[in-house]
């Protein structure tokens, strides 16, 4: 019998030194996938994906750009969705984070494999053409993965005390802030350092604020409605919507990814609840490259109780025994889902 599952397509950051050469390494059967990136990219006057991926040392400063890293990460992801055995997997929904959301367009049938590479290509490039401002990563949770009372409230606090600071994305047990560079120097004389954090994200502009209004609008100027329909597959979006088949307008689809989704706060947290209690799948699966989004994803469950869940260690306990969130950035879990 075929498991159900949710896929949750990962978004910026997730290439990065470990994963040079991912699709050499997974997906030397998908060359025609690949040539047609490459063939857009050609086109674009851009490096090549392939050759991007190939190179023989990771370069940040060629590797995380925007108008690189963006597609390198849509090139592996959508590779690795074509690479789940769908014979023994039944996907019920799709959802992403951040730039995943792009993604999970492709893999949900709202663009073609072409046009995902369009959208990702063409907003990746104006956002490392026009980067503004950046972005910073804080917890609010303790080591068990549970929530420190009142600190979330206070995070959000600062977006009003600081002007031009916003909430970017809500990410499980963190919050990402974006803003200005003034906003973020004064954040970052608030924020008591807490192991890693706060954490200020290479190479990321201001995502999901006002801030990005106008790249918002020229994306609009340079990518065509014509590119979007009704998905094949249930989307969640960064608002928790779901966009089903038979009752989604291409043209609201498009209004949201290019306006919505680049200005306003990104609530990943909420995507993940709303797949889970809706569709209540068996499995998560995160295409790679990477592994960095499982602690978010988890999280994000255990805050409404999934299976019981409420702590890291007993989120841990029961992936060990049965795991229910499955990375393919991670050879073992991938070997589970793939053909």
């Amino acid at each position: 019998m075929k498991k159900t599952a949710a896929i949750i397509c990962p978004g910026r950051g997730t290439y990065n030194k470990d994963e040079l050469g991912y699709l050499r390494r997974h997906h030397a059967d998908k060359s025609a996938f690949i040539q047609t990136l490459d063939d857009f990219r050609k086109k674009n006057s851009q490096p090549l994906i392939s050759i991007l991926d190939a190179a023989e040392t990771f370069s940040p400063q060629d590797h995380l750009r925007g108008d690189n890293a963006s597609p390198l990460i849509y090139a592996c992801a959508y590779a690795d969705f074509l690479s789940i055995d769908q014979s023994k997997i039944d996907i019920v929904a799709v959802t992403g984070n951040s730039m995943g959301w792009y993604i999970a367009l492709a893999c949900a049938g709202a663009l073609s494999p072409e046009g995902g590479m369009e959208v990702v290509n063409t907003m990746g490039t104006l956002m490392q053409e026009r980067q503004t401002g950046g972005q910073v990563l804080y917890s609010f949770i303790d080591d068990n993965w549970r929530e420190i009372p009142g600190k979330r409230q206070e995070l959000l606090y600062l977006t009003n005390e600081i002007p031009d600071l916003y909430i970017s994305i809500e990410l499980g047990g963190m919050i990402v802030f974006a803003g200005t560079d003034e906003a973020l120097k004064t954040l970052l004389t608030k924020l008591e350092p807490q192991g890693r954090f706060p954490l200020r994200l290479p190479g990321h502009g201001a995502y999901h604020t006002p801030i990005m209004e106008p790249i918002a609008a020229k994306g609009r100027a340079l990518l065509s409605p014509d590119l979007f329909s009704a998905p094949a597959i249930p989307l969640i979006d960064g608002r928790g919507k779901i966009w089903s088949k038979y009752a989604t307008d291409p043209a609201e689809i498009y209004a949201y990814t290019l306006d919505h989704q680049v200005t306003k706060t990104y609530d990943f947290t909420r995507a993940v609840q709303v797949t889970l209690k809706e569709f209540a799948p068996e499995i998560l699966i995160i295409p790679g490259p990477g592994n960095t989004l499982g602690g978010a994803v988890a999280q994000s469950a255990l805050f409404i109780d999934w299976h019981g869940i409420q702590a890291k260690e007993a989120f841990t306990t029961r992936q060990e025994k049965n795991p229910f969130l499955l990375s393919m950035g991670l050879e073992e879990q991938r070997r589970t889902v793939t053909i």
